[in-house]
C-alpha cells in the first residue's frame, strides 16, 4: 500500500507542475491576482482526492476560510468560460498536438437523488444502464500519443425542463443560482 501511495504522490506532483504551465497560459483571463489564485484553487481542488466537489468542499480543502470565495469565482466574477475554453484548446494544440490525435465525444450520467440540480429528470443513463433520476452531462477530449485532455462540456437540458424566460434563464435554474449559503459556515 505505501508503494502506491507514494506512485500517487510522485504522479500528483507531476500533474500540479502541468496545471500550473497551463496555468500561465490562461490565467490572465481571471483579471485580478486574488481571482487568479482562487481559480487555480478550483482547478487543484477538482482535481484532488475529495470525495465530494461542491464550492463549500472545495474551499475548506484550498484553506480558505470560508467559501465565498469559490463561491464568488463561479457566480459573480467577471470572466469568459468560453474564451478560457479557446485559450486551453489552444494549449491543449501545442501540447498534444499530433496528424494522429482524435476527439473522442462522451455522454455521462451523473445519478442524482432530488429534483433541484438542473436538467434532472428522469431519463436513461448509460452509466446506470437504465432510466434513473440523473443529469446527462457530454464532454468532448482530444486524445493523441501524447496524452489526453477534456476540451469542452455541456449539460444537456431535456425538453420537459422549461423554456428560457425573463434574464435568459431557465426559471427553476434561476431560483437555484440565486440562492444563497448559510453566513454560518466556519471552516474546520
Amino acid at each position: 500500500m505505501d508503494n502506491v501511495v507514494e506512485r500517487y504522490k510522485g504522479y500528483r506532483s507531476s500533474w500540479l507542475g502541468e496545471l500550473e504551465d497551463l496555468f500561465a497560459y490562461i490565467g490572465y483571463r481571471f483579471g485580478r491576482r486574488e481571482m487568479r489564485e482562487h481559480a487555480l484553487d478550483y482547478l487543484i481542488g477538482l482535481l484532488n482526492t475529495i470525495e465530494r466537489k461542491n464550492g463549500w468542499q472545495l474551499a475548506e480543502a484550498a484553506a480558505h476560510s470560508m467559501p465565498y470565495s469559490v463561491q464568488d469565482l463561479l457566480d459573480r466574477a467577471r470572466w469568459d468560460c468560453d474564451a478560457v475554453r479557446d485559450d486551453l484548446v489552444d494549449y491543449l494544440a501545442q501540447e498534444l498536438g499530433d496528424q494522429d490525435g482524435i476527439l473522442v465525444v462522451d455522454e455521462t450520467g451523473f445519478l442524482k437523488k432530488g429534483q433541484s440540480s438542473a436538467g434532472v429528470q428522469r431519463q436513461y443513463s448509460g452509466t446506470a444502464r437504465r432510466v434513473e433520476n440523473c443529469q446527462i452531462g457530454v464532454f468532448l477530449s482530444y486524445a493523441s500519443r501524447y496524452g489526453h485532455a477534456l476540451m469542452d462540456r455541456e449539460l444537456y437540458l431535456p425538453r420537459s425542463w422549461p423554456m428560457i424566460s425573463h434574464g435568459g434563464q431557465r426559471p427553476r435554474c434561476r431560483n437555484r443560482w440565486n440562492s444563497r449559503p448559510s453566513r454560518n459556515w466556519r471552516a474546520r
